[in-house]
């Protein structure tokens, strides 16, 4: 084993508590209707540029769009309205 890898193994945390996300984290999201259609916009904030950046957002483009199709289904089946989305 080279230096570095040493060195890495000796920092990983093996005590790291599991968690469900929905017991512990709560993402507030809005539903959004765009030039093309409805989508879900995640927290965000604005940086010095001017730009914003989200705060929160799924790990990869695959979960993101799998998400949207969700909420959105939900959203149009009209199971979620303004102010529920603490039932999601």
């Amino acid at each position: 084993m080279d230096l570095i890898s040493t060195i890495e193994a000796a920092q990983k945390k093996s005590d790291i508590p599991s968690f469900r996300v929905g017991d512990t984290i709560k993402v507030h999201f809005k539903i959004i209707e765009g030039k093309t259609g409805l989508f879900i916009a995640m927290p965000s904030r604005k940086t010095a540029n001017g730009e914003y950046k989200d705060v929160a957002h799924p790990i990869s483009p695959e979960f993101r769009t799998e998400l949207q199709d969700k909420i959105l289904a939900e959203y149009e089946a009209g199971h979620i309205e303004e102010g529920d989305i603490d039932d999601i």
